[in-house]
């Protein structure tokens, strides 16, 4: 009579693990490189993230969104690179722009160094906000995903992005008026 190995239900094989983990690699690497501003270091933390899901696929199977375990072990590799080196926090907005063939070179510049201003901006908020703003507003993330990665409460993530969009908001009006 043949024994049942118990130790294998449930556990992830490397198809399932493919197909529900490595789609989500690019927004691992964006939020990775967001937090740490090193494209090096942000694919290390990506790569390490995906070995410690990896070792652990015989528990994936019981998380209810292995993109949003993914987001919280890369952030948590990433506060903890942040913590051991001395790294100038700034988060990025997706360099991509949406242009359609009738805009013009001259607007194109313009949002372009419209995104780099915001994305300096952004810099200078506190971590807690950059890190909400850039789930919200840039990665595109729902309020309970955003709790789900972060760990906050959904009031409090509403609080805290409004407070983020407000200070970028006024940095930017403040910017546009010295100019003048």
């Amino acid at each position: 009579m043949k024994r049942k190995d118990t130790r294998l239900v449930g556990v992830m094989n490397i198809k399932a693990f493919k197909s529900n983990v490595f789609p989500v690699q690019a927004k691992l690497y964006r939020f990775a490189k967001t937090m740490l501003q090193d494209e090096e270091e942000a694919e290390d933390a990506v790569q390490e993230a995906l070995l410690k899901l990896w070792l652990n696929r015989q528990n994936l199977t019981s998380y209810k969104s292995i993109e949003a375990l993914a987001m919280v072990v890369t952030k948590n590799l990433c506060l903890d690179k942040l913590k051991s080196s001395h790294h100038q926090k700034v988060v990025p907005l997706n360099t991509g722009i949406d242009s359609t063939d009738t805009t013009t070179p001259y607007k194109k510049t313009e949002l372009a160094n419209t995104a780099e201003i915001l994305r300096q901006l952004m810099g200078r908020l506190p971590e807690q906000q950059r890190l909400v703003i850039h789930l919200r507003d840039v990665e595109e993330y729902s309020y309970e995903e955003i709790e789900q990665i972060t760990g906050m409460y959904i009031n409090n993530i509403r609080v805290t992005l409004s407070r983020a969009r407000r200070s970028v908001r006024e940095m930017y009006t403040k910017l546009n008026a010295y100019g003048s």
